[in-house]
């Protein structure tokens, strides 16, 4: 055995602990925010010794769930509509396309905000931010989307709109997913009751 060939299940073993400690890591901090990282390790089954070899500290694990938001917010882009597209089915295609991202993410940006600061966290949500404010923005001049708040207020105000209702979901207050998120976020800019369930009938239909 070659030393290249002996030391690819040292890498793929590593590989796999680092995936098991962020992934033990999401769901510990989604439920207790105050985990410490030794329960971080009981729960992804490793030494604590082990995770302090991924990540020297609690902010440099918080640090690699930032980034894997990041990385998560940038996939979700690519399933985004053109923006081309009309605003109404751009923004449930939108909602529908970061809805299960934001599930995963929202205490973490929590978190990310006490323990890295806001820029980190400005920076892991630009692009859904972007994306989001340019639809609004068209909506907005193309009549379909209510004015009473500018675009940028808007924007930010759907943000928080969309993170309360994961937290309704998490507490068992609503039974929602991407699709009828979709639709009250449609509802909350202005589009009526109707438009709103149909628009997302159709997008949802495309996307079958």
């Amino acid at each position: 055995m070659s030393k290249s060939e002996a030391r690819e299940p040292i890498r793929s073993n590593a590989r796999s602990n680092r995936a098991k400690i962020l992934a033990a890591a999401r769901e510990l901090l989604g439920q207790n925010p105050d985990a410490t990282l030794e329960e971080i390790a009981q729960a992804a089954g490793v030494v604590r010794r082990t995770v302090h070899g991924h990540f020297p500290g609690r902010v440099a694990l918080l640090e690699a769930l930032a980034e894997e938001a990041s990385e998560a917010l940038r996939a979700a882009s690519a399933r985004w509509p053109d923006v081309t597209e009309d605003p109404e089915h751009a923004f449930a295609g939108f909602v529908l396309a970061v809805w299960p991202e934001g599930d995963r993410y929202r205490l973490l940006l929590s978190l990310a905000t006490q323990d890295l600061g806001q820029g980190r966290v400005t920076e892991a949500l630009a692009p859904a931010r972007a994306a989001a404010l340019s639809i609004l923005e068209r909506g907005q001049r193309a009549g379909v989307f209510h004015d009473r708040l500018p675009a940028p207020a808007l924007s930010a105000a759907m943000e928080a709109y969309t993170l309360g209702l994961l937290e309704a979901v998490t507490a068992g207050l609503w039974e929602g997913d991407g699709a009828r998120a979709a639709v009250a976020s449609l509802i909350a800019v202005g589009v009526p009751v109707e438009r709103a369930e149909r628009v997302v009938a159709e997008v949802t239909g495309r996307e079958e």
